[in-house]
């Protein structure tokens, strides 16, 4: 099977991108939480409008459109690969592939990489492909990470 390849770039968000993109991650969200009985449609908006850095979140663009977000949040002793999402509408084109091998590839450092999943998400096959291993779960969430050397290409 063939990946289509869809032309993407990053542009730098701001405090005015906060609603669509909680509006995203909501979206996004429901299913998993929804399969895991832990679905609040107003905490899934706050938490992330709680958490929103705009100088640590880049837009997802494509053909002129904001399709997704990612966060790094920089820590002293990890970077924290934070609401990375993508408009359903967009999912499946290879776009996550493409942003995740560049992110990791820009940020290639001494320090780990460290990000957190819902149990049994589709997206933790994507980290895997990239490198990222079990550090540790619990009942809801699923920790990873990987040494920047084991996500480079």
């Amino acid at each position: 099977m063939t990946v289509m390849t869809v032309a993407w770039d990053f542009r730098a968000s701001d405090s005015s991108d906060a609603h669509w993109m909680a509006e995203l991650r909501a979206e996004v969200m429901r299913p998993d939480l929804e399969r895991l009985d832990r679905y609040d449609a107003v905490r899934v908006r706050k938490r992330f409008l709680d958490a929103f850095v705009p100088s640590h979140t880049r837009v997802i663009v494509a053909a002129g459109q904001d399709i997704g977000l990612m966060a790094l949040r920089p820590e002293p002793d990890a970077v924290w690969l934070e609401h990375f999402y993508l408009a359903p509408s967009h999912q499946g084109l290879g776009i996550g592939r493409d942003v995740l091998t560049r992110v990791l590839a820009e940020g290639a450092s001494s320090k780990p990489f460290r990000l957190n999943v819902l149990q049994c998400s589709a997206a933790r096959r994507l980290y895997e492909r990239h490198g990222f291993i079990l550090d540790h779960e619990d009942h809801v969430d699923v920790y990873l990470r990987a040494h920047p050397l084991a996500t480079a290409r």
